[in-house]
């Protein structure tokens, strides 16, 4: 459930039409809705009240520090993948007992930041990457406590490119090798093994492969304390899917009731990662109507924002409901949607039945709360849209909008040149 919706044939985010957003920021514009946020944290969150369990929001389906603060304020975590990620969980106020650091690529400086930090622990993907954990944390005589990231080889029947638990993904240790790594970091008096970790993909609409791979996880938990680990945390991820178009997938209770049953002999705090389940519905992208355009195979509608601001369609061949700022009851008509970036996947719909627009009308691209801007980019230098939080019947801007001097503001020009 969302909090938009047509009042006197107006779209509304919770108290705020969105035309009055508009008005003051312009498009493209993010906004999100408050209160859609807090309902989705507080059902995840209770779906698990039975367990001992951390929710560390996964950061990069969203990274605004306004959201994650939001956030914090309801009792979350986070899982961070980069230094960048971790100073926003930090500068929103989240506590470094709540952070767990994940990512195929820690650098050392990332590292010391971490460790420094004193955050939950680490969740380490490679055998080099717990070799180079142990020398810096040796190096600062501070212990650093991890998890292993399993692949557990499961398939979870999502998008390619999201998909991060089998053997030919880049992430996690194969099963085969996991046993030996504890093995060894036991020996290293700084390396502090604390749990077991494994996340098998994003936007996954059924239980099973998240029972799969929790079976597999169970195996080697059973293995690794049987060798006298004192093994705390359990980390599964996230992955739970949304609905964009006619997706099904579980419902939070629902995903709860099956990992609690699965793992109910486990002594394990559940570390739960959930980022899309959280803010995906909160979010929409509005943009306005540049120009109708027509030849004898197609319709297009042009707007403002592009691939640039929303890059799934392109990148994932995601959908993306698209519905008018003001309610119509017109005759639809088929059209693409695109956008103005130079490049023939600049689409945000294609073959899309939507009510006729004109020029200088607004759209609302539904579902755009994760992986929307923190996708976003400034290629053909476009600046970044602003970003909105509304909450009740006001909205705060929590990112201006970029300007064109901001996006050469780092760059210079050779004495030699000028």
């Amino acid at each position: 459930m969302h909090y938009f919706g047509y009042k006197r044939g107006e779209l509304y985010c919770e108290g705020v039409p969105v035309k009055k957003i508009v008005e003051e920021v312009g498009t493209p514009v993010y906004i999100y809705s408050a209160k859609t946020i807090k309902r989705h944290f507080k059902v995840f969150q209770e779906s698990f009240s039975d367990v001992e369990h951390l929710i560390c929001y996964s950061v990069k389906a969203n990274s605004n520090i306004a959201i994650i603060s939001l956030l914090k304020n309801l009792g979350s975590g986070a899982d961070v993948v980069s230094s960048g990620e971790l100073k926003r969980v930090l500068k929103a106020g989240i506590e470094p007992k709540k952070i767990v650091f994940s990512g195929v690529g820690k650098t050392s400086e990332e590292m010391e930041m971490a460790l420094l930090a004193d955050i939950l622990m680490f969740n380490v993907e490679s055998v080099e990457e717990l070799e180079v954990l142990g020398e810096v944390a040796k190096k600062f005589g501070k212990p650093a406590p991890f998890a292993l990231r399993v692949n557990p080889d499961v398939d979870p029947k999502t998008h390619p490119y999201i998909s991060t638990g089998l053997k030919k993904n880049k992430f996690g240790i194969s099963e085969e090798m996991v046993i030996n790594c504890y093995k060894k970091a036991k020996k290293n008096p700084y390396l502090k093994p604390i749990g077991l970790d494994a996340h098998i993909g994003s936007q996954i609409t059924s239980l099973s492969p998240f029972v799969d791979s929790l079976n597999r996880l169970k195996k080697i938990w059973k293995e690794l304390t049987s060798m006298g680990l004192e093994l705390q945390y359990l980390d599964f991820g996230g992955g739970l899917g949304i609905v964009y178009e006619n997706e099904e997938p579980p419902l939070p209770h629902e995903y709860a009731e099956a990992i609690i049953q699965e793992g109910k002999d486990l002594r394990a705090t559940l570390i739960l990662e959930p980022g899309r389940v959280i803010v995906g519905n909160a979010g929409i992208l509005v943009t306005k109507v540049l120009y109708i355009k027509e030849n004898k195979e197609k319709k297009f509608v042009i707007v403002d924002a592009g691939m640039n601001d929303l890059i799934r369609p392109a990148f994932y061949q995601a959908y993306h409901k698209i519905i008018p700022i003001e309610e119509k009851e017109d005759e639809s008509e088929v059209v693409d949607v695109v956008g103005p970036i130079c490049e023939a996947s600049d689409f945000l719909a294609k073959e899309r039945k939507l009510p006729k627009v004109k020029r200088g009308e607004l759209l609302a691209i539904m579902g755009a709360g994760a992986y929307g801007f923190v996708m976003s980019s400034n290629y053909n230098s476009r600046p970044r849209a602003a970003e909105v939080l509304v909450d009740e019947e006001e909205f705060y801007i929590i990112r201006k909008r970029e300007t064109i001097e901001d996006l050469f503001a780092l760059e210079s020009i050779p004495s030699k040149y000028l």
